[in-house]
Protein backbone atom coordinates (compact mmCIF):
# COMPACT_ATOMS: atom_id res chain seq x y z
CA UNK A 1 0.00 0.00 0.00
CA UNK A 2 2.81 2.11 1.19
CA UNK A 3 4.15 1.88 -2.96
CA UNK A 4 1.41 2.41 -4.33
CA UNK A 5 1.06 5.51 -2.29
CA UNK A 6 4.40 6.85 -3.82
CA UNK A 7 3.81 5.82 -7.22
CA UNK A 8 0.53 7.60 -7.35
CA UNK A 9 2.39 10.85 -5.71
CA UNK A 10 5.06 10.50 -8.72
CA UNK A 11 2.76 10.56 -11.36
CA UNK A 12 1.49 13.26 -9.72
CA UNK A 13 4.30 15.60 -9.56
CA UNK A 14 4.73 14.26 -13.44
CA UNK A 15 1.64 15.71 -14.49
CA UNK A 16 1.92 19.07 -12.01
CA UNK A 17 4.97 19.67 -14.05
CA UNK A 18 4.96 18.26 -17.59
CA UNK A 19 2.48 18.09 -20.43
CA UNK A 20 1.09 14.27 -20.77
CA UNK A 21 -1.23 14.70 -23.40
CA UNK A 22 -3.96 12.98 -21.66
CA UNK A 23 -2.04 9.83 -21.26
CA UNK A 24 -2.99 7.62 -18.51
CA UNK A 25 -1.26 5.04 -16.60
CA UNK A 26 -0.91 3.87 -13.53
CA UNK A 27 1.85 1.01 -13.42
CA UNK A 28 5.42 1.44 -13.01
CA UNK A 29 7.10 0.34 -15.44
CA UNK A 30 4.98 2.85 -17.95
CA UNK A 31 6.34 5.51 -15.00
CA UNK A 32 9.81 4.87 -15.93
CA UNK A 33 9.22 4.86 -19.81
CA UNK A 34 6.91 8.62 -19.78
CA UNK A 35 9.25 9.97 -17.08
CA UNK A 36 12.80 9.36 -19.39
CA UNK A 37 10.41 10.89 -22.55
CA UNK A 38 10.33 14.31 -20.45
CA UNK A 39 13.25 14.24 -19.53
CA UNK A 40 14.61 14.45 -22.89
CA UNK A 41 11.99 16.31 -24.60
CA UNK A 42 13.87 19.58 -23.88
CA UNK A 43 16.84 18.44 -26.00
CA UNK A 44 17.01 18.60 -30.15
CA UNK A 45 18.36 14.85 -29.77
CA UNK A 46 17.22 11.77 -32.06
CA UNK A 47 14.13 9.35 -29.99
CA UNK A 48 13.75 5.81 -31.12
CA UNK A 49 10.21 4.84 -29.55
CA UNK A 50 10.22 0.78 -29.81
CA UNK A 51 7.28 -1.69 -28.78
CA UNK A 52 4.70 -3.58 -29.87
CA UNK A 53 1.94 -2.57 -32.25
CA UNK A 54 -0.97 -0.85 -30.24
CA UNK A 55 1.25 -0.49 -27.46
CA UNK A 56 1.28 3.55 -27.41
CA UNK A 57 4.56 4.49 -29.02
CA UNK A 58 2.45 8.20 -31.41
CA UNK A 59 0.94 9.20 -27.87
CA UNK A 60 4.72 8.97 -26.23
CA UNK A 61 5.96 10.98 -29.44
CA UNK A 62 2.78 13.56 -28.45
CA UNK A 63 4.50 13.79 -25.27
CA UNK A 64 8.21 14.37 -26.27
CA UNK A 65 6.92 16.95 -29.00
CA UNK A 66 4.53 18.24 -26.13
CA UNK A 67 7.06 19.28 -23.83
CA UNK A 68 10.03 20.31 -26.08
CA UNK A 69 11.31 23.96 -26.95
CA UNK A 70 9.49 22.96 -30.25
CA UNK A 71 5.84 22.22 -28.99
CA UNK A 72 4.68 25.67 -30.83
CA UNK A 73 6.52 24.83 -34.10
CA UNK A 74 4.82 22.17 -36.49
CA UNK A 75 4.34 17.62 -35.20
CA UNK A 76 4.49 16.44 -38.81
CA UNK A 77 3.47 12.41 -38.55
CA UNK A 78 4.26 9.95 -41.48
CA UNK A 79 4.04 6.56 -42.04
CA UNK A 80 7.13 5.82 -43.30
CA UNK A 81 6.56 2.35 -43.91
CA UNK A 82 3.75 2.41 -46.10
CA UNK A 83 5.88 4.74 -48.35
CA UNK A 84 6.00 3.18 -51.60
CA UNK A 85 9.42 3.92 -53.37
CA UNK A 86 8.27 5.94 -56.23
CA UNK A 87 6.46 7.90 -53.88
CA UNK A 88 9.16 8.38 -50.93
CA UNK A 89 10.88 11.43 -52.18
CA UNK A 90 8.07 13.44 -53.47
CA UNK A 91 6.11 12.43 -49.98
CA UNK A 92 9.05 13.19 -47.63
CA UNK A 93 11.38 16.04 -49.79
CA UNK A 94 8.45 17.65 -52.28
CA UNK A 95 8.99 17.56 -55.67
CA UNK A 96 8.54 20.95 -58.72
CA UNK A 97 5.90 21.36 -60.71
CA UNK A 98 6.00 18.79 -63.78
CA UNK A 99 8.61 16.74 -61.94
CA UNK A 100 6.69 13.63 -63.13
CA UNK A 101 3.09 12.58 -64.11
CA UNK A 102 0.61 14.34 -62.36
CA UNK A 103 2.61 16.58 -60.81
CA UNK A 104 0.80 19.73 -61.79
CA UNK A 105 1.67 21.75 -58.83
CA UNK A 106 4.53 22.22 -56.34
CA UNK A 107 4.37 19.68 -53.75
CA UNK A 108 5.78 21.07 -50.23
CA UNK A 109 7.30 17.86 -48.34
CA UNK A 110 7.10 16.56 -45.16
CA UNK A 111 10.80 17.56 -43.85
CA UNK A 112 9.71 21.48 -44.85
CA UNK A 113 6.45 20.99 -43.50
CA UNK A 114 7.77 20.32 -40.10
CA UNK A 115 10.63 23.03 -40.58
CA UNK A 116 11.71 24.54 -36.81
CA UNK A 117 9.72 21.47 -34.92
CA UNK A 118 9.03 17.75 -34.82
CA UNK A 119 9.04 14.98 -37.69
CA UNK A 120 7.66 11.77 -36.81
CA UNK A 121 8.31 8.88 -38.70
CA UNK A 122 6.21 5.64 -37.96
CA UNK A 123 6.83 2.06 -38.70
CA UNK A 124 10.97 3.24 -39.84
CA UNK A 125 11.66 -0.28 -39.48
CA UNK A 126 9.67 -1.38 -42.85
CA UNK A 127 11.52 1.45 -44.85
CA UNK A 128 12.90 -0.33 -48.12
CA UNK A 129 16.68 0.08 -48.68
CA UNK A 130 16.45 2.59 -50.84
CA UNK A 131 14.08 4.80 -48.54
CA UNK A 132 16.92 4.14 -46.07
CA UNK A 133 19.51 5.60 -47.72
CA UNK A 134 17.32 8.73 -48.93
CA UNK A 135 17.24 9.19 -45.15
CA UNK A 136 20.36 8.89 -44.01
CA UNK A 137 21.58 11.87 -46.20
CA UNK A 138 18.89 14.02 -44.56
CA UNK A 139 19.61 13.09 -41.65
CA UNK A 140 23.22 13.58 -42.00
CA UNK A 141 23.28 17.12 -43.71
CA UNK A 142 20.06 18.55 -42.70
CA UNK A 143 20.25 19.38 -46.75
CA UNK A 144 17.78 17.22 -49.57
CA UNK A 145 16.60 18.36 -52.95
CA UNK A 146 12.94 18.37 -54.17
CA UNK A 147 12.09 16.00 -56.94
CA UNK A 148 12.55 17.74 -60.24
CA UNK A 149 15.14 20.29 -58.58
CA UNK A 150 18.76 21.13 -58.43
CA UNK A 151 18.33 23.32 -55.93
CA UNK A 152 19.86 22.06 -51.92
CA UNK A 153 17.58 23.34 -49.37
CA UNK A 154 18.02 23.01 -45.38
CA UNK A 155 15.75 22.34 -42.90
CA UNK A 156 16.02 22.47 -38.88
CA UNK A 157 13.84 18.72 -37.85
CA UNK A 158 13.96 17.32 -34.92
CA UNK A 159 13.75 13.34 -35.59
CA UNK A 160 10.98 11.07 -33.29
CA UNK A 161 10.83 7.69 -35.02
CA UNK A 162 8.86 4.68 -34.11
CA UNK A 163 8.99 0.99 -34.63
CA UNK A 164 7.84 -2.51 -33.58
CA UNK A 165 10.46 -4.39 -35.11
CA UNK A 166 13.74 -5.42 -33.47
CA UNK A 167 16.37 -3.33 -35.55
CA UNK A 168 18.97 -5.10 -34.02
CA UNK A 169 17.90 -8.21 -35.58
CA UNK A 170 17.36 -6.26 -38.34
CA UNK A 171 20.41 -5.32 -38.96
CA UNK A 172 21.96 -8.58 -38.23
CA UNK A 173 20.13 -9.82 -41.50
CA UNK A 174 21.31 -6.86 -43.54
CA UNK A 175 17.89 -5.30 -43.72
CA UNK A 176 18.60 -2.59 -41.77
CA UNK A 177 21.39 0.55 -42.15
CA UNK A 178 23.50 0.19 -39.17
CA UNK A 179 24.86 3.76 -39.68
CA UNK A 180 20.58 4.53 -39.97
CA UNK A 181 20.14 3.06 -36.57
CA UNK A 182 22.69 5.43 -34.77
CA UNK A 183 21.26 8.17 -36.56
CA UNK A 184 17.84 7.17 -35.23
CA UNK A 185 18.62 5.98 -31.70
CA UNK A 186 20.51 8.38 -29.71
CA UNK A 187 17.64 7.63 -26.91
CA UNK A 188 15.38 4.95 -26.97
CA UNK A 189 12.42 4.63 -25.60
CA UNK A 190 10.67 1.27 -24.84
CA UNK A 191 7.03 0.98 -24.35
CA UNK A 192 5.86 -2.10 -22.91
CA UNK A 193 3.18 -4.46 -23.95
CA UNK A 194 -0.18 -4.21 -22.15
CA UNK A 195 0.37 -7.79 -20.58
CA UNK A 196 3.36 -6.09 -18.65
CA UNK A 197 1.29 -3.93 -17.05
CA UNK A 198 -1.86 -5.59 -16.05
CA UNK A 199 -2.13 -1.96 -13.43
CA UNK A 200 -2.75 0.10 -16.35
CA UNK A 201 -5.71 -1.95 -18.11
CA UNK A 202 -8.67 -1.09 -15.67
CA UNK A 203 -7.95 2.90 -15.87
CA UNK A 204 -7.28 2.47 -19.62
CA UNK A 205 -10.83 0.70 -20.07
CA UNK A 206 -13.02 3.55 -17.95
CA UNK A 207 -10.89 5.88 -19.79
CA UNK A 208 -12.05 4.80 -23.19
CA UNK A 209 -15.47 4.12 -22.48
CA UNK A 210 -15.68 7.55 -21.31
CA UNK A 211 -14.09 9.08 -24.27
CA UNK A 212 -16.76 6.96 -26.91
CA UNK A 213 -19.53 7.58 -24.48
CA UNK A 214 -19.41 11.10 -25.74
CA UNK A 215 -22.13 13.21 -24.42
CA UNK A 216 -24.48 10.17 -23.16
CA UNK A 217 -24.99 8.31 -19.66
CA UNK A 218 -21.99 8.00 -17.17
CA UNK A 219 -21.16 4.06 -18.08
CA UNK A 220 -18.77 1.64 -15.58
CA UNK A 221 -16.98 -1.17 -15.22
CA UNK A 222 -18.41 -3.64 -12.61
CA UNK A 223 -15.64 -5.74 -10.53
CA UNK A 224 -16.55 -8.53 -12.42
CA UNK A 225 -16.13 -6.76 -15.95
CA UNK A 226 -12.56 -5.49 -14.49
CA UNK A 227 -11.14 -9.18 -13.25
CA UNK A 228 -11.61 -10.55 -16.94
CA UNK A 229 -10.05 -7.36 -18.34
CA UNK A 230 -7.28 -7.67 -16.26
CA UNK A 231 -6.99 -11.70 -16.80
CA UNK A 232 -6.37 -11.06 -20.67
CA UNK A 233 -2.92 -11.44 -22.76
CA UNK A 234 -4.25 -8.53 -24.65
CA UNK A 235 -1.85 -9.03 -28.21
CA UNK A 236 -3.20 -6.33 -29.59
CA UNK A 237 -1.95 -3.97 -26.52
CA UNK A 238 -4.01 -0.92 -25.53
CA UNK A 239 -5.58 -0.79 -29.34
CA UNK A 240 -7.33 -3.98 -29.16
CA UNK A 241 -8.91 -3.17 -25.08
CA UNK A 242 -9.99 0.52 -27.14
CA UNK A 243 -11.80 -1.65 -29.26
CA UNK A 244 -13.52 -3.94 -26.54
CA UNK A 245 -14.24 -0.37 -25.15
CA UNK A 246 -16.25 0.60 -28.18
CA UNK A 247 -18.04 -2.95 -28.62
CA UNK A 248 -18.60 -3.24 -25.09
CA UNK A 249 -20.60 0.42 -25.05
CA UNK A 250 -23.24 -0.97 -28.36
CA UNK A 251 -24.25 -3.47 -26.40
CA UNK A 252 -23.93 -1.96 -22.67
CA UNK A 253 -28.25 -2.15 -21.69
CA UNK A 254 -27.42 -0.95 -17.76
CA UNK A 255 -24.64 1.67 -17.78
CA UNK A 256 -22.61 -1.02 -16.11
CA UNK A 257 -20.12 -2.91 -17.99
CA UNK A 258 -20.47 -6.85 -17.76
CA UNK A 259 -18.31 -9.73 -18.65
CA UNK A 260 -20.81 -10.70 -21.01
CA UNK A 261 -21.09 -7.07 -22.73
CA UNK A 262 -16.72 -7.96 -22.97
CA UNK A 263 -17.87 -10.67 -25.40
CA UNK A 264 -14.32 -12.38 -23.65
CA UNK A 265 -13.12 -15.84 -22.10
CA UNK A 266 -12.70 -15.44 -18.76
CA UNK A 267 -9.78 -16.80 -16.80
CA UNK A 268 -6.18 -16.82 -17.39
CA UNK A 269 -6.30 -20.41 -18.94
CA UNK A 270 -8.99 -18.85 -22.15
CA UNK A 271 -6.79 -15.94 -22.05
CA UNK A 272 -3.69 -17.65 -22.92
CA UNK A 273 -5.38 -20.20 -25.20
CA UNK A 274 -7.04 -17.09 -26.98
CA UNK A 275 -6.64 -17.43 -30.31
CA UNK A 276 -4.51 -15.06 -32.62
CA UNK A 277 -6.19 -15.30 -35.38
CA UNK A 278 -9.06 -12.37 -36.43
CA UNK A 279 -12.43 -13.58 -36.41
CA UNK A 280 -14.29 -14.75 -40.12
CA UNK A 281 -15.25 -11.63 -41.86
CA UNK A 282 -18.33 -13.30 -42.42
CA UNK A 283 -19.37 -13.84 -38.70
CA UNK A 284 -22.72 -12.07 -37.80
CA UNK A 285 -23.45 -10.41 -33.98
CA UNK A 286 -26.08 -11.75 -31.95
CA UNK A 287 -29.31 -10.49 -31.66
CA UNK A 288 -28.60 -7.88 -28.32
CA UNK A 289 -25.71 -6.44 -30.32
CA UNK A 290 -27.02 -6.29 -33.55
CA UNK A 291 -29.97 -4.21 -31.93
CA UNK A 292 -27.54 -2.57 -30.56
CA UNK A 293 -25.43 -1.73 -33.35
CA UNK A 294 -28.90 -0.18 -35.46
CA UNK A 295 -29.68 1.58 -32.73
CA UNK A 296 -26.67 3.55 -32.34
CA UNK A 297 -26.60 3.68 -36.79
CA UNK A 298 -30.14 5.30 -36.26
CA UNK A 299 -28.95 7.72 -33.27
CA UNK A 300 -25.81 8.74 -35.72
Amino acid sequence: LRFRARDARRRSELLERFDLCGLVYQSREMHDVVSLAVHVAPSDVPVLITGPNGSGKEKLAEIVQANSRRRDKPFVRVNAGALPDQLLEAELFGAEAGAFTGATKLRIGRFEAAHGGTLFLDEIGNLSASGQMKLLRVLQTGEFERVGSSTTRKVDVRIVSATNSDLRADIAASKFREDLYFRLNVIELAVPQLADRPEDVVPLAQHFLDLHRGDGPEVVLTPEASAVLEQQDWPGNVRELENRMQRALLVCESGRITPKDLGLDSGPAAARNRPSAPPRANALPDDAERRAIEEALLRA
